[in-house]
């Protein structure tokens, strides 16, 4: 099965089409302009940005929307995570978290699907992990240099493979695939 996936980030096609190959689902990238709607909430942000898409292509689409929260810092930077990463980056945040003892936070994604035929559906993942004091690693991107999973001590760019296996965007995507053996 084919599916357009609405991003321009290369990372994320990376990731996806290797979560998605052993379902049988093809990945085809459209890197269109969607607007990127402001809420508190990333389940919210996808359907909108699905409803986009799906206008623009005329077709079935995936998009997927990410954030990092981060429980000391009032779960910042949230659904505004590509919005501070592009600004302050990870070096960033742990300049924010200098001095800050409680470290957890949770990745979270969300999936959207639409279609012409059909309204949005959402399907969601999380990662629950902390955040580590320094920048460590080469692979991945975004936050991966700062973000040590569960009961981990390495963080996704220390370990590429750690995320392979557990990461949030692994688990929003492969709820979507089983939804879409079904019905697609």
């Amino acid at each position: 099965m084919d599916i357009a996936f609405a991003t321009g980030n290369n990372g994320k096609i990376t990731e996806a089409k290797k979560i998605l190959e052993c379902f049988k689902v093809h990945i085809i990238q459209k890197d269109i302009k969607l607007i990127e709607p402001r809420s508190d909430s990333l389940e919210k942000i996808a359907i909108e940005k699905a409803k986009q898409a799906c206008e623009i292509l005329k077709n079935p689409v995936i998009v997927e929307d990410s954030g990092l929260f981060i429980k000391s810092l009032n779960d910042f930077p949230g659904t505004y995570s590509h919005i501070i990463y592009d600004k302050i980056s990870d070096s960033g945040i742990l300049k924010l978290m200098q001095d800050v003892k409680n470290r957890s936070a949770i990745f979270m994604a969300v999936v959207a699907f639409a279609s012409p035929k059909i309204e949005p559906i959402t399907f969601n993942g999380e990662q629950k992990g902390t955040i580590s004091f320094e920048s460590k690693g080469s692979g991945g991107f975004g936050f991966d240099p700062i973000f040590i999973p569960g009961y981990e001590t390495q963080t996704w760019a220390e370990n590429p493979q750690l995320k392979a296996i557990s990461s949030h965007r692994k688990i929003a995507l492969e709820k979507f695939a089983e939804w879409a053996k079904d019905n697609i």
